[in-house]
């Protein structure tokens, strides 16, 4: 069975690199690949003043929430995100399921401008 889930991509640091690398990563592991166009942002409680680019990507998976979440990480981890990064606020790059199906995560992303602005894109 395919679960139709939506995915947030950021990244503030060397930005469209990263954000190409997770694309390809992505357009590897999914199906139905749509993905929104970027935007960039100002930091949202980051230590880093640098810009943020966002995007969103609409996908289907067979995969579990607990496997989706696992691959996420594992694609975060082999892309270079470490915690000691996480703690200077280097964001190489940050895969978040925002849905599963008709389920939402990360509640608190919903009510973000750059998030509404993105799902518009949808529309």
């Amino acid at each position: 069975m395919l679960h139709q889930v939506l995915l947030s991509l950021a990244s503030n640091c060397d930005q469209e690199q990263n954000l190409q690398e997770a694309q390809r990563r992505l357009l590897q592991a999914f199906k139905v690949c749509r993905f929104t166009p970027s935007i960039w942002t100002q930091p949202v409680n980051s230590r880093r003043p640098d810009l943020y680019i966002n995007q969103l990507l609409r996908c289907a998976t067979s995969m579990t929430v607990g496997q989706l979440q696992a691959f996420l990480k594992q694609q975060e981890a082999e892309m270079g995100r470490t915690p000691d990064d996480h703690a200077q606020g280097i964001v190489r790059i940050d895969l978040d399921l925002l849905q599963y199906d008709d389920l939402r995560y990360h509640q608190r992303d919903w009510d973000r401008d750059y998030i509404k602005q993105l799902l518009a894109f949808e529309e």
